[in-house]
């Protein structure tokens, strides 16, 4: 006679072991694995007058003299990004204010 019990056991256990590994793989392929300009405590502050010039300050303090924040919604968040790559050819004011022609 057959154990109706032990079979269906060791096919849930079998069905959790996969659903776990699957669920890893798919969390591991949504990890960002870009570089980061800043790490997680600081945040980008651009050069004034300096195309592609920047630093990381630590979150709370003000940037130093010769910085400035990025505009809202154009922060380089990882290298070669969108705003990384953009900053790269434009720069900002002492007031942060975009400058037409830096040179």
């Amino acid at each position: 006679m057959k154990d109706s019990n032990g079979g269906g056991l060791r096919r849930t256990l079998v069905l959790l072991v996969v659903g776990t590994a699957v669920g890893g793989l798919t969390a591991a392929c949504s990890l960002d694995t870009r570089d980061a300009i800043c790490r997680g405590s600081e945040y980008p502050v651009a050069s004034v007058g300096s195309p592609g010039g920047g630093a990381c300050v630590s979150n709370g303090k003000q940037p130093p003299t010769g910085y400035v924040r990025y505009p809202e919604g154009q922060v380089p968040q990882h290298v070669d990004d969108k705003w990384d790559t953009y900053w790269s050819t434009h720069t900002l004011d002492d007031q942060g204010k975009l400058v037409s022609d830096p040179r």
